[in-house]
């Protein structure tokens, strides 16, 4: 099997304000890891999944909100781990965030921090 090599820097950005584009890196069985673009966002839709995802912020900046009215300024190096059914959302990105996301599969159990 050969190994394969990328950049996170290499693929698509948001044509728009307030777009997120989404490259999925790889996959295996429901557990997913994707690049994701977003482009000052704003309001941005709700994400309600049925996953634990875990989010790391390499490079902009970035503000997630959450359904109880919390927010949490993100910086490159941050990340969050997003358990299965949390309400959230991009509120804001400076000029453009670039984040790595892990999907994990449905009722996996993250270790304790």
């Amino acid at each position: 099997m050969t190994p394969r090599f990328g950049s996170l820097r290499d693929g698509p950005s948001p044509d728009a304000q307030g777009a997120e584009t989404f490259t999925e890196l790889a996959a295996s069985g429901a557990a997913r890891v994707e690049r994701i673009a977003s482009r000052s966002v704003r309001g941005g839709e709700w994400y309600d999944q049925p996953w634990p995802e875990f989010v790391l912020l390499v490079a902009g900046s970035a503000t997630l909100a959450f359904a109880d009215g919390t927010t949490r300024a993100l910086h490159p190096g941050d990340w969050c781990l997003l358990p299965a059914g949390c309400r959230h959302r991009v509120a804001e990105t400076g000029e453009q965030a670039l984040w790595l996301a892990v999907h994990l599969p449905p009722g996996a159990i993250p270790p304790a921090a």
